[in-house]
């Protein structure tokens, strides 16, 4: 991996740069995220917002209750949609920010070591050893445990 990382929209107008590494890399196998991707989980790293740069027009927030009962912020881009992160709206400070895998410039490096939501899984799918995972999510507030992580 080489800093900073980059990444955007699927048309390019929303553009974002992160100045340190990530502190994890996970996948969530919910239903939410399964609908969300029009796939099997999504794929996500988790940055604190301080080095995360956002540029290019205002995303557009699409808010959702999880099945964990919170309310889940997503932001995306106003022209084409790509889900680009969640959490707290872009470019605010010293908050935690869960950004879509799928939107960097360069993936080569990405290997996830937590697994969320396991129980709504794909039957097909194989979890590698040695990461962590959990049926559901691993406290009631997963950016708590997501800092603490």
């Amino acid at each position: 991996m080489r800093l900073p990382l980059t990444g955007g929209c699927q048309c390019g107008l929303l553009r974002y740069e992160i100045a340190q590494a990530p502190r994890t890399v996970l996948t969530c196998h919910c239903i939410d995220c399964q609908r969300m991707t029009s796939s099997a989980f999504s794929i996500g790293f988790t940055i604190i917002d301080a080095p995360f740069h956002l540029s290019g027009p205002e995303p557009r927030l699409v808010q959702r209750v999880a099945e964990s009962g919170q309310t889940r912020n997503r932001w995306l881009c106003p022209v084409c949609d790509s889900w680009l992160c969640g959490g707290s709206k872009p470019n605010s400070t010293d908050a935690l920010r869960i950004v879509r895998a799928g939107s960097l410039d360069d993936t080569s490096w990405l290997l996830p070591t937590l697994h969320l939501w396991t129980r709504s899984k794909q039957p097909w799918v194989t979890l590698p050893a040695g990461g962590q995972c959990f049926e559901t999510q691993p406290t009631k507030n997963l950016y708590e445990y997501l800092l603490t992580a």
